[in-house]
């Protein structure tokens, strides 16, 4: 693995195309995220820089764009709302950045113990409704200042003082709000391929608050200091370091999963594919230079990374353009910006909340499963009015076992037990035969695939059937894996025939299986000669044992056995003398 990422000049011009046109879509949706998380403008542009640079410069994807996202706002605006309250405001913004921090070792850790491939391992369901739950929260936060208010209260407080809101709009600023939405959804396709759409808002926004509104009292972003970034220090109380820790967790979690939604994304529209780890290590030294330097934290971002891609760029030379063209925007041009309404970067924001929800998912969710449906709408509700953690955990928790309810039933049908009146499962005619000569005596206990927890269920209600049989034959020739709650199950089946005074044989346990009943000692319950490697082996010694028992001649019997174990032996020998 590289230090870092694909860099090479063959594809200069498509590069540095790329990074310029996704700084241009970059900067209004940084401006407005900034603001929007409470943290200011120059937040967003400081994020959109850093996380950009370094994720690009240490990646695993090499056309990914990385700045703040729309989840990772939601986020961070409650970090810093609740940061604060509780202490003010420097010392919360500077205890909010320090959770960035944190949530950029979080990412690197993450990515040094390669846990990349199990971060997106979670049900569709569960990450469509806290997408979506995401893009409600951004929605609801943006109403205050598209209608000339700003956001009080979070979504709750939103929600309670909704009456009051639209029954005091301030219609200069609705206007520039609704004139924004105008544009980004108005315009023609052939026309955003020109002009990012955010932009042409912005700048057609602020002409005519100018214009229209010049002595009237609109809310504008004003004067952003130009130059260097003025360094942030961890800061932590005793009594909210768990929290942050926590905050950290989620933060980085989230970016995670942003990240590599989009990484996916970016394969599919490249034919390439990424590096999980490497780009999880990068995107957390972003984070963490973002949150010293005081700015948003930020992941993948699919748009920026489409419309990279989709203008030539193939390699993070285009990531790193990007940045230094936001970087000069900060450090000469900042003043410029001083008129942009807030109505306007709410409403740039709004569309990014509707966009962020999964309407494809939405509309078809109902059809393709009423219990992911009902997941997902239990997720969205839960990230909205609860909290994102709980939302997540809740999701993930019921879902799996969902999942592994699903599974066990499957898998149950895989328990059988077999008498010579069953076709339950593919008989040799020898077999068939000498299950024939049991009369009814034996019973062939079959299991196959995977025994998760699940299946003891099954396992269990077969047993209550040995009671009837002298002779148990447990099959486990196609089990590849035996959970614990599983082997238990068995032991508790063999114990029981065996304090009963009946036969017991294990057919074809080998692997993990036999290391499994091994440490149990469950195979220190049988003789070594009734643990036989085949379910025919087995039958002959079962019947030979039977009819022992009934008073057929021991020699007949044990010459019955005998020459079921010359035979394999025989094949033994064959299979061995056939081989290379």
């Amino acid at each position: 693995m590289g230090i870092t990422n694909q860099i090479h000049f063959r594809n200069l011009k498509g590069d540095i195309f790329g990074g310029l046109t996704a700084a241009i879509v970059s900067l209004p949706i940084a401006l407005a995220f900034g603001v929007a998380s409470g943290a200011g403008p120059i937040a967003g542009l400081y994020g959109a820089v850093c996380v950009g640079f370094f994720a690009a410069l240490f990646g695993g994807t090499p056309t990914l764009i990385s700045e703040p996202t729309g989840p990772m706002t939601v986020v961070m605006t409650t970090i810093v709302t609740n940061m604060v309250a509780a202490n003010g405001q420097e010392k919360g913004l500077a205890m909010a950045f320090t959770v960035v921090m944190l949530a950029g070792i979080f990412q690197i850790i993450f990515g040094v113990f390669k846990l990349g491939k199990y971060i997106t391992l979670m049900p569709y369901s569960v990450i469509s409704g806290f997408m979506s739950g995401i893009g409600v929260i951004m929605i609801i936060l943006q109403i205050g200042p598209l209608l000339g208010h700003p956001t009080k209260g979070g979504v709750i407080g939103t929600l309670t003082n909704l009456p009051t809101i639209i029954t005091n709009i301030k219609l200069p600023e609705a206007t520039l709000g609704i004139l924004t939405l105008a544009i980004l959804f108005l315009m023609p396709a052939k026309f955003k391929r020109v002009l990012p759409p955010q932009l042409l808002a912005l700048v057609v926004g602020t002409i005519v608050s100018l214009v229209l509104f010049p002595n009237v009292d609109i809310r504008r972003i004003g004067e952003i200091p130009m130059g260097l970034p003025k360094l942030q220090m961890p800061v932590f109380t005793p009594d909210q370091i768990q929290t942050m820790v926590i905050d950290g967790v989620m933060l980085g979690m989230l970016g995670c999963i942003d990240t590599l939604l989009t990484s996916v994304i970016a394969d599919s529209l490249t034919r390439t594919n990424h590096n999980s780890d490497k780009e999880l290590i990068g995107q957390g030294i972003g984070n963490l230079v973002s949150g010293i330097c005081g700015g948003l934290p930020g992941a993948g971002a699919t748009m920026g990374t489409v419309v990279n891609i989709q203008t030539g760029a193939r390699t993070a030379l285009s990531g790193l353009t990007r940045a230094l063209v936001l970087l000069v925007v900060i450090l000469w041009a900042a003043g410029l910006t001083k008129n942009i309404p807030m109505a306007v970067l709410a409403g740039i924001a709004l569309k990014v909340g509707i966009d962020i929800l999964d309407w494809s998912f939405l509309k078809r969710a109902h059809q393709i499963s009423l219990k992911g449906s009902l997941i997902m709408y239990g997720v969205i509700l839960l990230t909205v009015f609860v909290d994102l953690i709980v939302a997540v955990g809740v999701g993930v928790f019921i879902a799996n076992i969902l999942t592994i309810q699903n599974l066990s039933e499957v898998q149950s049908k895989d328990v059988k037990a077999i008498t010579d009146a069953d076709d339950a499962i593919i008989l040799s005619d020898e077999e068939k035969e000498l299950l024939e000569r049991g009369k009814g005596r034996i019973l062939l206990f079959y299991l196959s695939g995977p025994m998760i927890f699940g299946v003891s269920k099954a396992i269990a209600r077969e047993q209550a059937v040995v009671k009837n049989y002298e002779v148990l034959i447990l099959d486990l020739s196609d089990v590849p894996l035996l959970g614990v709650t599983s082997s238990l199950a068995i032991e508790n089946a063999i114990k029981d025939a065996c304090e009963q005074g009946r036969q017991v044989f294990i057919v074809g346990a080998t692997g993990q299986t036999y290391r499994r009943l091994q440490r149990l000692k469950v195979l220190d319950l049988l003789p070594p000669q009734n643990l036989v490697v085949n379910r025919t082996e087995a039958l002959k010694q079962a019947v030979a044992l039977l009819e022992e028992k009934d008073g057929v001649s021991p020699a007949v019997a044990t010459a019955a056995v005998r020459n079921g174990q010359a035979e394999e032996a025989n094949n033994t020998s064959l299979a061995k003398t056939a081989q290379p």
